[in-house]
């Protein structure tokens, strides 16, 4: 692929939630954890939603077992999915084509609460000192 460069698409704009918090690799484990504890306790806030794709999946995971510590009575619940994302690479030299790649990239959507969850639901936990 070093004969093609990659052409950056604009993005689909979903909106965000307040109580939403999308997790990247780059962001620091700590902003996070802040964030989400004011949320919690300062704001108001019943839930919360943890969101992560690819490479932070794990740091997501890591966020919440950190926050399920730190705030006694938090209820979890899991969901795994998967997305299909399409880059378009551009010829950097005449004479070749346009290609488009289709990778799945994971996604996790961890929801932590102060009431309870469904309980029935594959993905939900309690936490442990409850």
């Amino acid at each position: 692929m070093d004969r093609y460069q990659r052409v950056e698409k604009q993005k689909e704009a979903s909106p965000i939630n307040e109580n939403e918090i999308r997790i990247t690799s780059q962001g620091l484990i700590r902003n996070y954890i802040s964030y989400a504890t004011s949320l919690l306790q300062e704001k108001g806030v019943k839930d919360i939603v943890l969101k992560a794709m690819g490479q932070a999946i794990s740091k997501t995971v890591a966020i919440s077992e950190i926050l399920k510590n730190k705030i006694p009575g938090l209820h979890q619940d899991v969901a795994i999915s998967s997305m299909s994302i399409t880059d378009v690479w551009e010829p950097i030299e005449e004479g070749l084509v346009p290609v488009e790649l289709t990778r799945h990239v994971s996604m996790i959507s961890i929801t932590l609460s102060l009431t309870e969850l469904n309980k029935d639901s594959p993905g939900s936990s309690t936490d442990r000192s409850v």
